[in-house]
């Protein structure tokens, strides 16, 4: 049984065939986008974090080199302890060189190391107003780092050199991609540019932009454009910055993929995380209470998952930590799916009410609000009651947490003058559902002596691991 969800195998000749979320279609797109556009551009694909922007670019760098295309991908984050992203670009373009192409690569990297000693003052400078506030402190740093860069002080102040450095530059690396692949343009896979330094972030954009803007070179940026936004703030010191405009300059296209299909996704975690070896055991099939438990199960994930929208990275969380959680049940122990899924959900999704329910901090009503809050997108007729039902069962199983055994809050009572039960509590769902709700409360009270006992307490010890794993 998996403890997490691990990155999937980019298989060569057949890369998306591990790709649960039907992705390579668009693979497809922005190849035919490549051969359209083959002279360079920059191409930005963006998507919030956690919707799998890392794993769609692994399949399509692998697609594109099964068409004999030469790729080279740069995971910005784990590379942003360098200073000078120059050096990290140009270390990754040496693992294209041959030997019909190392002396023009040999050439470039003077040419690099021309350009690169012009960067060391002004990085300083603009880490040390950044971030350093007392003016002795600053001028000490600068003192030393500017000892240590005197060397290169007249190129710096010399504008005409390092405009010709710069040309200088592009050109040796135009002969060098030209001479890597004579057909196809070079790809030049850029990741994870919104979670690394923001300074290392701008730096990188500013040397694709004014460095490697030449011939046959083809840029792409996996970003999330919001976090990278607020990056180019953090590092401009403003919040009036326009990140759009400022990205603007540097993004030729955009591109977002499309989201998945939810039913693709959940379904493809359950088997992943092997729910089945639970929930659909010989042992457990004893019981024939317990036998719907899977179908359940889906459908909650079917109502949790289908219109809010939650990062495929936090679907993995809430899938992982389920399982996990599942080992503290013994094999004939109720689950309730419903409740202890949407328990996790919230632990994972919505921590406060999580443990505002664990702390007894909310009243039956406040519980109710706070429900209606998270199930209000998925409310449509065909799944009032299932969610009617989910909300019986929460409200019955917090009230059992918070009060003694049989001295919990009435939801319904004996009327007396009419002979008929009476609501003394409407469902959040559907404040008008009157006999329908009442008949799901009556249903549940019908279980008293089983599932109508269980309280919160149960799922938290579970959920939270405070009881031991049952192997």
């Amino acid at each position: 049984m998996a403890l997490k969800h691990y990155e999937l195998e980019v298989t060569p000749g057949n890369p998306f065939s591990n790709c649960k979320l039907d992705r390579q279609k668009y693979a497809s797109v922005l190849t035919d986008l490549i051969d359209s556009y083959s002279q360079g551009f920059v191409l930005a694909i963006n998507n919030k974090w956690g919707t799998g922007k890392t794993t769609f670019v692994r399949m399509w760098e692998q697609e594109l080199k099964d068409n004999n295309y030469q790729t080279v991908y740069f995971n910005a984050w784990e590379n942003d302890f360098e200073n000078n992203p120059l050096t990290a670009l140009m270390g990754e373009l040496k693992a294209l060189t041959n030997v019909s192409n190392e002396p023009e690569f040999k050439n470039t990297l003077k040419k690099a190391a021309i350009l690169s000693k012009h960067l060391v003052p002004i990085i300083a400078q603009a880490i040390a107003d950044r971030y350093i506030n007392t003016e002795g402190i600053k001028d000490a740093f600068l003192g030393v780092t500017k000892g240590i860069a005197d060397v290169f002080e007249h190129d710096v102040n010399e504008y005409a050199k390092k405009k010709r450095s710069i040309s200088e530059f592009r050109d040796s690396l135009s002969k060098f991609i030209a001479n890597t692949n004579e057909e196809k343009p070079l790809i030049f896979i850029v990741d994870e540019l919104d979670r690394c330094r923001p300074d290392y972030a701008v730096s990188i954009l500013e040397q694709i932009k004014h460095f490697f803007s030449v011939s046959n070179i083809i840029f792409i940026l996996s970003i999330d454009k919001t976090q990278l936004g607020n990056a180019i703030r953090g590092v401009y010191g403003s919040d009036r910055i326009d990140a759009d405009e400022y990205l603007r300059r540097f993004i030729d296209i955009e591109y977002s993929i499309p989201e998945p299909e939810n039913d693709l996704f959940y379904t493809y975690l359950y088997e992943y995380f092997e729910f089945d070896e639970f929930f659909n055991s010989s042992e457990r099939k004893k019981y024939p209470e317990l036998k719907s438990d899977k179908e359940s199960f889906l459908r909650i994930c079917k109502l949790l998952f289908t219109n809010a929208f939650i990062p495929l990275r936090q679907q993995e969380k809430i899938f992982a930590l389920a399982r996990l959680a599942l080992r503290t049940f013994n094999i004939n122990n109720y689950v309730v799916p419903t409740v202890y899924l949407f328990l996790i959900y919230i632990k994972i999704i919505h921590n406060n009410f999580y443990e505002n329910l664990k702390c007894k901090q909310l009243s039956i009503s406040q519980l109710q609000e706070e429900f209606f809050k998270i199930i209000q997108p998925n409310i449509s007729k065909e799944v009032e009651w299932e969610l009617m039902d989910l909300e019986v069962h929460l409200l019955n199983f917090y009230n059992n947490y918070l009060y003694p055994r049989f001295n919990g809050k009435k939801f319904y009572d004996f009327d007396g003058k009419t002979g008929e039960d009476k609501l003394l509590i409407n469902s959040i769902v559907n404040k008008d559902a009157g006999s329908n709700f009442l008949d799901i409360l009556k249903d549940f009270n019908k279980g008293r002596s089983n599932i109508g006992n269980l309280e919160l307490k149960y799922y938290f010890d579970k959920i939270d691991l405070s009881v031991r794993m049952k192997f």
